[in-house]
């Protein structure tokens, strides 16, 4: 589990082919590695992958097929958000988040209002239903409040901070963004599901 919390930006300096997927090599900037071992995992741009080799500061990740098919940001060299695992102890600053990506969002605007940055994305329609004014989403693995919602446009406001420390900063109209719906909505729309089939 994670908090969306991102902790450091890292970049991914080498894609490698494998038989079904991609192994990434990560450079992963000031992220503390001090407690990582192999076989932990770490999110990037929102999904969790398992460390399988350190070599100093850089860390390398296999990445499933099926990973790829449904993500955006782990198929070339880039920059990524990374966070590691929460620790039972640790605080939640954000929420839960399983760093299984459910969709992918397109932006539809990225501007600064006053000192913040509102961001608009279109989730698509499967969805939509999860997300609600005053809710989490996760977008590329950060935490984030939603604002508005209308259809299946959300907006939020990103504060200068968030803008600064995570690679939201380099959204642009069309940029594709990793969702992942809240938690609690999804057991939710659950346990409706299933007293509207149990009558």
């Amino acid at each position: 589990m994670f908090s969306g919390i991102v902790a450091a930006t890292g970049r991914i300096l080498n894609v490698s082919p494998l038989e079904e997927g991609v192994r990434l090599t990560v450079d992963v900037g000031t992220l503390d590695l001090d407690d990582v071992q192999l076989g932990d995992s770490i999110a990037n741009n929102g999904v969790c992958l398992t460390v399988i080799s350190r070599d100093g500061n850089t860390v390398q990740f296999d990445v499933s097929r099926e990973s790829l098919n449904c993500t955006v940001g782990l198929d070339a060299p880039g920059e990524v958000n990374l966070e590691k695992a929460l620790r039972l102890a640790d605080r939640l600053g954000g929420h839960l988040v399983t760093g299984h990506v459910d969709g992918l969002g397109e932006v539809l605007r990225f501007a600064p209002v006053g000192e913040s940055h509102e961001l608009v994305i279109r989730a698509p329609a499967a969805l939509a239903g999860y997300i609600a004014r005053k809710g989490s989403i996760t977008v590329d693995g950060v935490s984030l409040t939603v604002n508005q919602v209308d259809g299946c446009d959300f907006s939020i406001n990103l504060i200068p901070h968030t803008v600064q420390v995570t690679t939201l900063r380099r959204l642009v109209i069309g940029s594709k963004v990793n969702l992942e719906i809240d938690l609690i909505a999804r057991y939710c729309e659950r346990l409706l599901s299933m007293d509207r089939s149990a009558d």
